[in-house]
């Protein structure tokens, strides 16, 4: 199982995935719902030059958008943002993502979320924020897995902080058994 950037995906795959997310769904935001497959290989491009932190829109910071690979499938998408400002910092945080419905229930997010967490490690970041909307129980284990814990919520919300420790080869081995 792999992450691979967007940029240097199948487009085909990769849109096809995409294609199977609504515009909003659990707090995950399909940025480019509705699109044709022109306009698709579009923000590709755009996605590149974001990842180098070229050509940001205003209140937009560098990211990188990985699609979840396992032996050929491509079952999700996860997206880093390389360093907070405050919208973020109050908001969705670091690491947003989804899997594909028909991948779900299988324990791809947990595995998406911690290859993730490596990147945001090899990014210097040191501790990773992440939201989660308190409908979504699932994802919300999906973060505690990966060593979440609750900061502080609002109404709708879970705000959670991963600290960015290098964990143990005893919890890695533990990790992997759980998984």
């Amino acid at each position: 199982m792999e992450l691979i950037r967007v940029q240097d995906s199948d487009y085909k795959k990769t849109y096809e995935l995409l294609m199977t997310f609504p515009e909003e769904e659990n707090g995950f935001m399909n940025s480019v719902y509705g699109y044709d497959y022109e306009r698709f290989l579009e923000w590709i491009e755009r996605k590149r030059n974001w990842s180098k932190g070229k050509e940001l829109p205003e209140g937009f910071v560098a990211d990188t958008t990985y699609v979840l690979c396992d032996e050929g499938e491509y079952v999700g998408i996860f997206n880093l943002r390389h360093y907070l400002n405050d919208a973020l910092r109050e908001g969705p945080g670091h690491i947003g993502y989804g899997i594909g419905a028909k991948y779900r229930g299988r324990g791809y997010a947990t595995r998406g979320l911690a290859l993730a967490l490596a990147k945001a490690r090899q990014k210097g970041i040191h501790e990773a924020y992440l939201s989660v909307n308190k409908d979504n129980p699932a994802s919300l284990q999906v973060q505690i897995k990966n060593g979440a814990y609750i900061h502080h919520e609002s109404e709708d919300q879970y705000f959670t902080r991963i600290p960015m420790i290098q964990p143990s080869s005893l919890y890695m081995q533990k990790m992997r058994k759980d998984l």
